[in-house]
This record gives C-alpha cells, sequence and structure tokens, in this order.
C-alpha cells in the first residue's frame, strides 16, 4: 500500500503552543475519549488529526500527513499517527489493537467513455462529421480514466480542436474548469476520427447453405467510404450463405442468397395449375433454386422439360395457358 508522507514537523510545532491552552480547558470534550479509525476518507490533500482520531478535540483540523492521491488508497501505521500527533497533546488514545489506518482519497472518475463522447460531439459539431455516435476515434496512445477532485461538478470543456480532413487525424485539449487539477494540467488527445456505418456480420462461422437466424448475426462500426449491403439484422435474417461465411467480415451482397429449396436432380412435385384444375405429377429437377426462381423440370410421365416457378420445397408449380385450356374444352 502506499505510504503516507509526514507534514513538515515545524508547521506543526509552531501551531502546537497555541493549541495546547485550548485542548485543556474544555472539560467537555475530554470527556469522550479520542479513538482511532480504522478507515478514513479525505475530499482535500491533506490528512488532520480529526481524520484519523475520533473526539480529537480542538486539534481536529491540524494537518499531519499528506493524502494519497486521487482516486487512491494509503495506508499508516498506528505507531507513525502517535508520533505525529504527540506534540499536540492527544493522550490516552485508544487504538483498537489496529496496526495501521486506511486512508483513501475521495475523487470523481472521468471515464474513458465520458471523454470519447465529448471529443465524438466536438468532432461531429465543428466538423460536420455526422451523428457522435457514428464517429470511430483511433487513439495514438491508450486513454485511461482520469482522476479529478470529489466536488469538480460539470462537463469538460474544449479548449482546443484540430482536424485534418485528408488524413482524419485530430488533436484536442479538455479541461475542467472546476477541477484544480485538470485546469492547471489540461487533458491532451491526439488519433484519427472517421464517419463509421453499421455492417452486418455472423458471429461464429458458417457453412455454405446455411440459413441464417437472428442469434447467427451481430453488428460491427466500419467506415462510411466502405459501403455494405447489410446494414441490419433483419435484413440478412432467412438468407442462406453462398459460401462459407467467418466472423468479424461485413455481410456482402454476394454472401448471401435465398435459400435453396430444390436442388439439381431431386424428385419433386410438378403441380399444373388453371382456373378450375390442378395436376400433380412427379418431376426431376434440372436445375437448382430458390423460392420464386424458375427452373427447368422433366415431367416423368410424358419425359418432356417443362419450365416452372419454385413454390416450396421440393415442389415446382407450371402455370397452363388459358387458351390451351379453352381449346381442350368440351362443346357444348
Amino acid at each position: 500500500m502506499i505510504r503516507l508522507p509526514y507534514l513538515n514537523r515545524s508547521v506543526g510545532l509552531a501551531v502546537a503552543l497555541v493549541l495546547t491552552v485550548a485542548s485543556i480547558g474544555s472539560a467537555a470534550a475530554q470527556s469522550a475519549r479520542p479513538t482511532l479509525r480504522a478507515n478514513v476518507t479525505v475530499d482535500g490533500d491533506l490528512v488532520r488529526i480529526g481524520d484519523l482520531v475520533e473526539n480529537a478535540g480542538p486539534v481536529a483540523n491540524v494537518a499531519v500527513f499528506r493524502a494519497p492521491d486521487l482516486g487512491t488508497t494509503g495506508a499508516v501505521s498506528t505507531e507513525r499517527i502517535t508520533d505525529a500527533i504527540r506534540p499536540y497533546q492527544l493522550i490516552d488514545i485508544d487504538t483498537g489493537g489496529l496496526t495501521e489506518v486506511t486512508v483513501t482519497r475521495s475523487s470523481r472518475a472521468i471515464e474513458v467513455k465520458e471523454i470519447s463522447d465529448r471529443i465524438a460531439a466536438a468532432l461531429s459539431q465543428q466538423f460536420a462529421l455526422g451523428k457522435p455516435d457514428n464517429i470511430g476515434l483511433a487513439y495514438d496512445r491508450p486513454v485511461r480514466t482520469v482522476q479529478v477532485e470529489a466536488g469538480a461538478g460539470g462537463e469538460l470543456q474544449v479548449l482546443a480542436l484540430n482536424y485534418d480532413a485528408r488524413t482524419n487525424r485530430f488533436d484536442i485539449a479538455l479541461d475542467l474548469p472546476s477541477s484544480p487539477t485538470l485546469h492547471r494540467q489540461p487533458l491532451r488527445f491526439t488519433g484519427t476520427a472517421i464517419e463509421t456505418v453499421e455492417a452486418v456480420a455472423v458471429n461464429r462461422p458458417v457453412e455454405r447453405g446455411e440459413v441464417l437466424q437472428a442469434s447467427d448475426l451481430t453488428t460491427l462500426r466500419r467506415p462510411k467510404a466502405q459501403s455494405t449491403a447489410f446494414t441490419t439484422p433483419a435484413a440478412a435474417i432467412g438468407l442462406a450463405a453462398r459460401h462459407a461465411l467467418r466472423p468479424g467480415q461485413p455481410l456482402a451482397a454476394t454472401d448471401l442468397m435465398k435459400p435453396e429449396m430444390v436442388a439439381r436432380g431431386d424428385t419433386v412435385t410438378l403441380t399444373y395449375q388453371a382456373p378450375g384444375i390442378m395436376l400433380t405429377l412427379r418431376g426431376q429437377a434440372q436445375d437448382s433454386g430458390a423460392l420464386g426462381d424458375s427452373i427447368r423440370v422433366l415431367n416423368l410421365e410424358t419425359k418432356r422439360v417443362v419450365q416452372g416457378v419454385i413454390s416450396g420445397a421440393g415442389r415446382v408449380t407450371v402455370a397452363a395457358a388459358t387458351t390451351h385450356l379453352a381449346a381442350a374444352a368440351p362443346a357444348r
């Protein structure tokens, strides 16, 4: 754990004489025994006696250690604490058997997402790169969570922003006026920013001919310049893979086809339809096809090849010409 440093001892001794008289004069304050705390949380950069010791009395506001860095936790031994507060005449402290006290510096965490959202919003507003959610950022260096003072509110402010549309590079400086830490040393980020669109991909290996379900699909972000045929999973559901598909690759129109319902050589049900008449025969497909495709079928009864439309799995429909049916009908 982080060990907390002493403050300058001479500063504390200068205050000690003034506080000694006040500590002796209050009988009510001495009625409660000073007790060491096991865990301490501080807001500022100093740890005071009152933070470490409950019922510290008049010396509670005296600073004795420097606090850990923002958002971190340090430890100080009981022996060091008693040594640090001994000059202030605070005696008979109940340590409760503690060997050390943990001290945490409270903070507000500015997460990576908050930083990226602010940068994207600034680029969208100043350089018309589309909606902030559609801007893809790639940083030159890893971006980490930033810790600022717990009371530092408000949003990150843009101090400076440059963007080159030819190279897609950006350079931005961010400040948080309510944070003394960031106000002294603003954040700076460099990298590339590209407008992106949603693209659909499979989330598992898919073999040729497999029909895609909703659970097989996911969405990715791709540069807008790289156009894609499918921007929503719904458009790909129910289609079959024209060839083997691998995860992480955006789907193109040539990757998918309507599911094959009839394969070449399959025995199919051949249906002749006309108003008031329907004949069903057996046939053999001469071509492969999906629903709605026109294929050739060999009529196994007449040994003639006819053209029909796939109307279902293993079914092909042939529409007879109305004039032929009228000629074949008996005269009244």
